[in-house]
Order: structure tokens, then sequence, then C-alpha cells
């Protein structure tokens, strides 16, 4: 059989988990598990992640599937709802929508006996400068006001657009909007945090924190590591190796033949590839770890197969190769391809088995 396999470390998630309150003692958590749990599979994440306060999805079918498993926790849905009739839904699964343009306000009015009674909060979005969803300045203030006038418990929520970079402009704009905007309609809870901006701002963390990435030890960060902040990895992916060859000096490997060695080589085949969700466009060298070893993939990578250099390695069909996990970040493995630790994560197939 096969063996590309996923294995998901829960207590490298619960230390995850208790980092966020270790930076954020005083602020509700707001677990993300939206996509899958980033790739990592809801069902499995959900138990390690039992004692956060809420759970933050991008949509009504995740926010479901939570509850089918038996999680009683709040459930915030981020996006809020994309039609009227998803609110009676929301209703009785007991689900706190986000409000970001007009329409949702009519809906939420028109089921507002409802919402009421059974206590649900409505979160406010503050478009600041991210410009995808949520009031501008000009209008949100009369939002929040009409919807306390309403009755409703009101969640002023902001998501920053560079809080991962260092003295951007925008990041001041969008801290001073919010601040006037939960200035001007307090008393009011606030939530403003993702996975950087609890590192970065600890007097922002306010009511509740939003960690994502953080969550599953992946760095929000480009120039600082999952290691550096003292946070762990929770996927380790492998496959192992089910061929091996020695080529000749002026041989090529894979695809394209686009690898062509300059001397006698050991190498080996694994059985992975972009059909499980492995990368395929490199742009600069990328490596696995075998034995603990740093080794090379050289060649292209195919829908089912990498070559790995093993010269002077000693191993044998069935070894192990980490591809990301502990010792190979999948950060690292992201840099190399020209993208994020949060595309690779999200992006794996179905394929390799989980455990």
């Amino acid at each position: 059989m096969r063996q590309a396999t996923v294995h998901i470390d829960r207590e490298a998630l619960q230390y995850n988990l208790n980092r966020v309150k270790q930076l954020a003692p005083t602020a509700k958590v707001v677990s993300m598990v939206k996509a899958n749990a980033y790739g990592h599979g809801i069902k499995d994440c959900l138990a390690a992640l039992s004692s956060t306060d809420a759970f933050g999805v991008a949509c009504l079918e995740e926010a479901l599937e939570i509850r089918a498993l038996g999680y009683a926790q709040p459930i915030t849905l981020i996006e809020g709802v994309f039609s009227e009739d998803e609110m009676n839904v929301v209703i009785n699964n007991n689900l706190e929508v986000i409000v970001h343009h007009q329409p949702q306000i009519k809906w939420l009015l028109a089921h507002k006996e409802l919402y009421l009674a059974k206590n649900l909060k409505v979160w406010v979005k503050l478009n600041s400068g991210m410009n995808r969803l949520g009031f501008k300045f000009a209008e949100i203030i009369d939002v929040i006001h009409l919807l306390k006038a309403e009755g409703f418990d009101c969640v002023l929520a902001m998501h920053f657009a560079n809080a991962d970079t260092e003295n951007h402009p925008l990041n001041e704009q969008q801290k001073n909007q919010f601040l006037q905007v939960k200035q001007a309609c307090s008393p009011i809870l606030a939530s403003c945090c993702n996975s950087a901006a609890i590192f970065k701002w600890p007097e922002l963390n306010f009511d509740f924190v939003r960690p994502g990435i953080m969550l599953y030890g992946a760095s929000p960060f480009a120039d600082l590591s999952a290691h550096d902040l003292d946070i762990r990895p929770v996927m380790t992916f492998t496959a192992e190796v089910i061929a091996l060859n020695t080529i000749q000096a002026g041989e090529s490997v894979g695809y394209g033949s686009t690898f062509i060695a300059d001397k006698i080589m050991n190498i080996a085949i694994v059985s992975i590839g972009y059909g499980d969700g492995y990368p395929r466009a490199f742009i600069q060298q990328n490596y696995v770890v075998i034995h603990g070893q740093k080794r090379c993939v050289i060649g292209r990578v195919a829908m089912d197969m990498i070559a790995i250099d093993v010269t002077d390695l000693e191993i044998t069909l069935g070894t192990e190769v980490e591809l990301w996990g502990k010792q190979r970040l999948v950060d690292d493995v992201a840099e190399a391809n020209g993208t994020i630790g949060y595309e690779l994560l999200c992006r794996l197939s179905n394929r390799p088995s989980r455990k």
C-alpha cells in the first residue's frame, strides 16, 4: 500500500492553543478552524481545541459540521450569511454572524426576536483599509448604534492587512480607525487580532483574539520561524522510498530532463507528488529530511513521485521521508515554492492517509 501520510500531533495543537492563552491572557480565544482546520482535518483537530472559547469558520456548512460533531462552543461565521434563508439555520444552531454590508443588517433585523432570544452576539466588521469586507468608517458608527438600539450585543471586528509587515503605514491607519470607532461606540466588545497581531500588539487583544495559522504551528511572519515563536508544527507530511537508482554523470532525471547529473549519484524515488498537494513549481532549491539530514529534491515534481539525491546515505526501500513537519518546516517548503505555508497546508489532497 502507498505510504503517503499526514500525521496530526494533537499535543502540539494543544500546546499552541495554550501559547495563545499565554500571549492574550485576558481575551477569549476564537480558534479559526475554517478550510478544514487549515487542511489539518476538522474532526482530528477539534478534540485538541476543546478548551477554546469559540470557533471561527468561513461559512454555514463548516459551522454545521462542528455542531454535528457535538461541539457546543460559540461559532462565528466570519463572512456572515450569504442569503436571508440561512438566518433560520443560524439561529437554530446557535451560531453568531458577522455583518459587513446593508442586506445582512436587513436580514438580521427581520429575525431579531429569535436571534435575541438565543443571546447571540452580532459581530460588526469595520473596513479600515483591507477593502474586502466591512462598513467604512463613515457608516459603521451609525450601524452599531442602530443595532445596539435594537437590543443586539455587538462585537466590533476588524482584520489587519499587514500585521506581518513591520512599520507598514496601513497598520497605524487601521489601528487608529478601530480605536476611534471603539471609543465612539463604547461600551462595546472588540476583536482585531489575528495570529501576527497577537504576537505584535498585546495592547490590542481586547475581548476576543482570532488565532489561525499559529494554532497549526506555522509562522505568520516571513522573518520568524515557528521555532522562533515557540509554537509547534502540528502536521508532519511523510512518504516512503519506493525505488533506488544509480545514475551516471550526464544522465538526466524526470520530465523535461531539467536535472543533469555532474557525477555518479544515488537517487531515491519517493511516492509523493502534486496529486497529493506537494508543490511543483519551485523557484529555489527544495529539500526533504531523511534520517535527520536535509536532502535535495532533484528534477521536476511529478503527479505521484519525486526524486531525491541520497548519495552517500544508507537507505532502503520503505525509508520514511519527511516532506514537511518538525524538521523541515512547511514555511521553508513554501518559501522555496514562492508561496506561503497556509496554501500548502490547505491544498493537500485526500490521497495521503491521515493519522
